[in-house]
This record gives C-alpha cells, sequence and structure tokens, in this order.
C-alpha cells in the first residue's frame, strides 16, 4: 500500500507549502523511494487558466495540457515524478465532477452533500496517484487552515486517515514562527492557533515545520512541542533562505526531517545520495562571471508571474559559470520612456509570453533594440509573435504589420488565429495546450543547442504565424528553422544575422530543472555571456 503526506499550511498565506511539498519529494527520492505529489486547491475555478497571474503567479502547463498551479512548476523542478492533469484538483472541477454525476442519475434517490459526496470526490483523487509501484504520496492542501474553502478538503483527509489505517498516513503542518523586535523573541502563540484549529476538524499534525527568520532555540521547541501535543523531534526549523529556493531540502535533511518521515511511515529506503545538489549549490555560489538580462514584459510586478523563466535562466547559468542578474522591465515603460534609456547595458534580453495588447509597442521595440544592437535575445511564445511583427514592419517594410489579436482589421496579419480556434467561445481550456513535437533545421542554432533534430515541447497559445508570409520572411533573413512535423505550424524563428536571437512559440522554461538546465537557455545565457566578456574586453583595452 502506498504511504500518504498531507502538507497543510497555517497562520499565513504564502508560506512555502509548495516548497516544502517539492523539497520532501525531492528527499524522499533520493532515498530510493518512488514519489507522487498533487496540489488539492480551494479555489472554484475549474483551472488556474482563465486567471490573471496578478491573482496567482504563472499558469504551469503540463505535457497532457493541463494548465495548473506554479507549485506544480516546484514539483517537476525539484523531483522526477510524472505529473498529469490528476495532479490538481480545485474545488470548482470536484463541483462540477459531482454535478455531472447527479444529471447523469448516478446518484438517484438520494440528497447529494459535501459530505459524503463531494468528500469521497476528493478522496478518490488522492487514491488515483497511488499505484503499487508508488511508495509515497504527497498531497498539498491549498490555502490555510481557517479559510472556509479549505474545509471539504481538510475534511476529506481527515476522512483519509481512517480509510487507510493511522500508520500510512503523515500530517505535516507548515507554520509561522514571527519574530517581535520590541518583543526580542519568536511568538509561537499563532502556531499553537493554527494548530489548534486544525485538531478541532480532527486533524492532529505529526510534523511542524516552522518558518522563521530567526534560529529556534531549545526552550521554543520544547514549547512548541508540548502545546501542539507533536515530539520535540517533530518541531522542523526552515529558516528564510536568503540565497536560493534550492537551499530549502538541505535545510530540512540538516534537520533530519527525511529520516523522521521515514522512521514514522515505516518505510524501507536506501541511505541518501545528495551530493550532486551540494556540488549544483556550490557552482551557484561560486559562480565566475556575471551577466544581467533584461525580461520584458507587462506582468513584472508580480515575482511570480514569470516564475519558470527566472528558474531556467538561473539553472542555465550554472554549467555555464554564471550568475544571472535579472532586470525587470515593464514593457509600458520602454514606451513612455524609450528603448534606449531602459535597456541600455543589458548583456541580453527575453520577452516571455502574455495576452492581450497592453505593452505589445514596448516589447516590439525592446526587440528591435536587441535586433539591431545585436544583443542576444530570446523569445517565448508571445515574444515570439513580437518578434515576427517587429521584423515585418522594420525589415520587410509592412507598414503596421501585427496579430489580429491587436489588431482585427490590420492589412498584414503576419500573426493570425489558429483554425482549430475561429469557432471557439468558452476561454478556459481551449488553447492549444501541452506537448506537440517539432522538427529542427539541421545546423540551425537551436539545432545546435539541442543537438538533435526532433523535439517535444509544450505550448499554450492561440494565435500562430501567418505562413502566407513565410517566404517574404525566409527572403530578408528571419528563416523558421523549427516546424510542426507537417511543416504547417512555425514553431522558431531565427534571424541569420545575428549573434543569437531565437524566439519559440512554445515555452522551454516549463521543461528546465536544476539537474538539468534548458538547451535554449544555455545557449542564450552563454551568448550573453560572451557579450558581457567581449564588452568588458573592449573597455580594458580602451582604458574604461
Amino acid at each position: 500500500m502506498s504511504k500518504h503526506i498531507f502538507v497543510t499550511g497555517g497562520v499565513v498565506s504564502s508560506l512555502g507549502k509548495g516548497l516544502t511539498s517539492a523539497s520532501v519529494g525531492m528527499l524522499l527520492e533520493r532515498c530510493g523511494l518512488n514519489v507522487r505529489l498533487q496540489k488539492l486547491d480551494p479555489y472554484i475555478n475549474v483551472d488556474p487558466g482563465t486567471m490573471s497571474p496578478y491573482q496567482h503567479g504563472e499558469v504551469y502547463v503540463l505535457d497532457d495540457g493541463s494548465e495548473t498551479d506554479l507549485d506544480l512548476g516546484h514539483y517537476e523542478r525539484f523531483t522526477n515524478a510524472p505529473l498529469t492533469r490528476h495532479c490538481n484538483l480545485t474545488t470548482g472541477r470536484v463541483y462540477r465532477t459531482v454535478i455531472e454525476k447527479e444529471r447523469r442519475g448516478e446518484f438517484l434517490g438520494g440528497t447529494v452533500q459535501v459530505i459524503p459526496h463531494v468528500t469521497d470526490e476528493i478522496k478518490g483523487a488522492i487514491r488515483h496517484l497511488a499505484d503499487d509501484d508508488v511508495d509515497v504520496v504527497i498531497t498539498e492542501i491549498g490555502g490555510t487552515v481557517g479559510d472556509i474553502e479549505s474545509l471539504p478538503f481538510l475534511e476529506a483527509i481527515r476522512q483519509f486517515q481512517l480509510d487507510i489505517g493511522r500508520e500510512n498516513c503523515l500530517y505535516i503542518h507548515l507554520t509561522l514562527l514571527p519574530y517581535l523586535k520590541a518583543a526580542g523573541e519568536l511568538k509561537t502563540k499563532p502556531t499553537q492557533h493554527s494548530v489548534a484549529a486544525l485538531r478541532q476538524l480532527g486533524i492532529q499534525p505529526d510534523i511542524l515545520i516552522c518558518r522563521t527568520e530567526r534560529a529556534v532555540d531549545a526552550g521554543d521547541r520544547e514549547k512548541i512541542a508540548l502545546f501542539c501535543n507533536v515530539e520535540k523531534r517533530a518541531v522542523i526549523e526552515e529558516r528564510d533562505k536568503e540565497f536560493s529556493i534550492y537551499e530549502v531540502p538541505m535545510s530540512l535533511l540538516d534537520n533530519g526531517l527525511d529520516q523522521l518521515i521515514i522512521t514514522k511511515l515505516g518505510l524501507r529506503a536506501n541511505t541518501i545520495d545528495i551530493n550532486d545538489w551540494r556540488d549544483i549549490l556550490h557552482a551557484m555560489k561560486n559562480p565566475d562571471c556575471e551577466v544581467t538580462i533584461g525580461v520584458v514584459g507587462k506582468y513584472v510586478r508580480h515575482k511570480d508571474a514569470y516564475k519558470s523563466v527566472y528558474e531556467a535562466l538561473d539553472h542555465a547559468g550554472i554549467p555555464e559559470g554564471t550568475r544571472i542578474v535579472v532586470r525587470r522591465i515593464e514593457s509600458e515603460e520602454i514606451e513612455r520612456e524609450g528603448a534606449e534609456r531602459m535597456l541600455s547595458g543589458l548583456d541580453g534580453i527575453l520577452v516571455p509570453g502574455g495576452f492581450g495588447d497592453r505593452g505589445i509597442e514596448g516589447k516590439v521595440e525592446a526587440i528591435r533594440f536587441a535586433r539591431e544592437r545585436k544583443i542576444p535575445f530570446l523569445g517565448l511564445c508571445l515574444g515570439m509573435q513580437c518578434a515576427v511583427i517587429e521584423f515585418a514592419r522594420n525589415v520587410l517594410g509592412l507598414e503596421n504589420a501585427n496579430s489580429t489579436e491587436f489588431d482585427s482589421q490590420t492589412e498584414h496579419p503576419v500573426i493570425c488565429l489558429m483554425e482549430e480556434q475561429k469557432e471557439i467561445m468558452n476561454k478556459g481550456g481551449t488553447m492549444r495546450l501541452g506537448a506537440y513535437a517539432c522538427k529542427l533545421q539541421v545546423g540551425s542554432r537551436v539545432h545546435d543547442a539541442y543537438g538533435r533534430e526532433f523535439i517535444s515541447e509544450r505550448h499554450r497559445h492561440r494565435y500562430e504565424f501567418n505562413n502566407k508570409f513565410r517566404s517574404q520572411f525566409i527572403a530578408n533573413g528571419l528563416n523558421p528553422v523549427g516546424t510542426s512535423l507537417d511543416d504547417s505550424l512555425v514553431e522558431i524563428v531565427e534571424v541569420a544575422d545575428h549573434p543569437w536571437f531565437a524566439a519559440v512559440q512554445f515555452h522551454p522554461e516549463f521543461q528546465s530543472k536544476l539537474t538539468a538546465p534548458h538547451a535554449l537557455f544555455r545557449g542564450f545565457v552563454a551568448a550573453s555571456r560572451r557579450r558581457r566578456q567581449s564588452s568588458t574586453l573592449e573597455n580594458a583595452e580602451y582604458g574604461v
């Protein structure tokens, strides 16, 4: 039987339940265990696909086309656990499924209620991941204990322990120990209240992971253990990480969390092997070069809106011996202040994905600046579409060329709505989503970066390169070097006369890991490093 770990959070939101769950999964994997992870989200949206990044951060896309919570990105970056649509469940999906069953007559004669029908649906989703070859299923409960939205999920995991037996179930509660400067001490009372709220719901935490700015001394541990009814060794300190989120597993390891879980669940595990992770962290802390990358977008003020992009840049810098300094640039600021003022001094420019026409002209100007100044450039999804628009206007001479997303009456629709999208009215889950194969042009820059002819990458878009203009672009030096297998869709374009200019219709950031940086990001970072080094050498020659 698979063992189950449930991760809840208390006191405040944004404590890092996703990172903690991913770190636990990583530690158990490194002990030779087969792990699965999932996130249960209390919001009523069916999925986060229609949410603004300002509301919920980035939407993370899986191979099967599921639009999921950004925490699933942490799961993939930290572990090798396969993720599918069954790994992210929302209140909206639960109620939709229950109502569909009622309409089909599956509950004839009965009143449909939260208990047992909604909770049974939640428990069914948890059981779905518990295959014969899975040692541990880690389930993160979104929200904060005390939220009314979370109650059905908490009730479901309370029942789940009764269904499978106490020895097969473990509850981890992530909480906050605030430090009050006036008192000069950590305060444990919020944690006590949070655990009390859980216990009132019938859940007794087995392990408390305490987020804190300061060290937790023996006295505080004893107090927390006594008032929260847990063992002293089960009070785990998780200090804030100033350098990198990838230090979290090491902190938990130093506090003995892996062995505590293995002991409490009676797991048969190997000695943990984590030396490569330590080596990577050492390399991150000891680079021999630094480059500044400008990320030009419309959501840069929200730290999680382009979360996977920022992580992929950091990953790529490691094998290149390079620390990445990200300069977040609002594309609307470029429209107001000009590209010269906003983009000078950058070693590379990246334009990520997005929707809507706000800030589009700033992105186009940023791409023109990168192309004409020979600055390494990487465009992702909408970033590719803006690169096509820029090239059409300023090289092909197609005045006011645009995407029909932004100007439905444009005379030169170099980006247009995909044929299969033209009859679709609903917004949620209806884009071109998930992994699709792509064929690369041998000898192209991206082919050299990937080192193979065929790739598979994840998509999330409705609009595409307009093939009616393909020959004009090729004749003027913007080459479609990656296409769908039937050659009907342009997936990647390169500027021939440029040190490194690539733009892709997909989202490569979703497949980058600390232990396996993505090839395109590595190529982009390497080119940015070369630019920095040549600029440094040139300045030295002129005594600057």
